[in-house]
This record gives structure tokens, sequence and C-alpha cells, in this order.
């Protein structure tokens, strides 16, 4: 499985797709494209991007109604967490304003300096990283203190039947508290076996913190 970062570009100007292909291609980014908003759906919902460069002024959809069509549908609620850099040759602050307040993470204005766009994709990607990864380990944190819950009530268990056994008046009795002891730690085993599954997954999904605190990336000119 390719461990590419895939980036989504949106732009009704077929140069402009072009462009952003080849140059961070080269790069190492899975580039995807689309010519209008609608199209962005679609291809969000198909390849669940990790990031989406998307211009403003488009046919049928606007960057603006895709953005909030992400940030804010139900119907796209397991993809709002995408971020998303908004292209526009509008330099008004308003319009500006009115992209991050729709859930835009960064905006760029027309014409753009590609070290400079390059660097801030790598910036947001990085942080969105850090997110996840802080995300996991707070999951392993619950994993972890559910375990230690289920341990406790476990051992608490165990010594009162033990304490019972020791009591009983016949050996039949203890047979009996015995064999309910015994199954009663296969099925505490059994939920461990459950815990560190899915604690492995968790690891398995969370990269090494220390590749997010590496050198940064050069932009390349």
């Amino acid at each position: 499985m390719s461990n590419k970062k895939r980036i989504l570009v949106v732009d009704d100007e077929q140069i402009n797709l072009e462009f952003f292909d080849v140059m961070l291609s080269k790069l190492g980014f899975a580039v995807h494209k689309a010519e209008n908003g609608q199209e962005a759906l679609e291809a969000v919902r198909r390849l669940r991007p990790d990031l989406i460069i998307l211009d403003n002024i488009m046919p049928k959809l606007s960057g603006w109604e895709v953005t909030k069509i992400i940030k804010s549908s139900p119907e796209y609620a397991e993809f709002s967490e995408i971020p998303i850099i908004m292209f526009s040759a509008l330099d008004d602050v308003k319009d500006k304003v009115e992209g991050l307040e729709l859930g835009a993470d960064d905006y760029i204005t027309k014409p753009f300096n590609f070290a400079e766009v390059l660097a801030r994709i790598r910036a947001i990607l990085r942080s969105y990283e850090l997110v996840k990864q802080i995300e996991n380990r707070e999951q392993s944190i619950i994993v972890g203190e559910r375990a230690v819950a289920e341990m406790q009530k476990a051992i608490a268990s165990t010594k009162r039947s033990l304490e019972q056994i020791g009591s009983a008046s016949d050996l039949v009795t203890a047979k009996e508290l015995a064999a309910k002891t015994r199954a009663a730690l296969v099925e505490l085993d059994s939920r461990f076996g459950s815990f560190s599954s899915e604690y492995a997954e968790l690891r398995n999904k969370a990269s090494d913190i220390k590749t997010l605190r590496g050198k940064p990336h050069r932009a390349e000119s």
C-alpha cells in the first residue's frame, strides 16, 4: 500500500491542474484532479484525500460552497477533518475571513509563489499528523485504563472465589467454585486479548512522533 499523501486539486483552469499535478507529483505526492465543485465532492467520497487544494471561483459549486458542504454537512461528516487550502484571485480581507470561517485551513491569493504554497501544504499536513498522533495516544490511554479496571475487578473476584473455596464445607462445592473461577479467568483472558488487539491497532495507526519533530522539508523552487 502506498504511503504517499493524497492531494486533491480542484480548479476549472486546466493549466493550474496540470501545474500542480507535475510539481507535486515530482515531490512524492499522489495528485488527483477535479474541474469543478461537484467533481470535487465526488472525489472526496471516492479518494478520501489527505488535503484539498481548492479554487474559489468555479462553475456549478464555488470553493466556498464546497468547503461549507465538507465541513458542515452531516452527509460529509466523516470527511470534515480533511484540511482545505483555498485559492482565490479575490484579495479582499472579507473574502479571506469568509473562507476561513467556513472551515478552510488556509487562504492563498493568486498569483502565488509555489515555494510558499508547498511550505504551507507541508505545515498543514504535519499539523494534522500530529493531531492524529495525539488522538491515538489518548485512545491508547483509555484502552489502558479499561484494562487496569478489568484487572482490578478480576483480582477482587478471584480473591473472593478463593476464600469461598477455602471455606467450602465439602469437596463437591469446592470443585464447583473452582470451575466458576476458572471460567471467569478464561473470560478475562479473552477480554485482555481484545484489549491487546485494540492497542496494537492504535499503535499501527500512529506514526512515530519523532518523524513529526524531524528536520523540515526544503521547498523546491
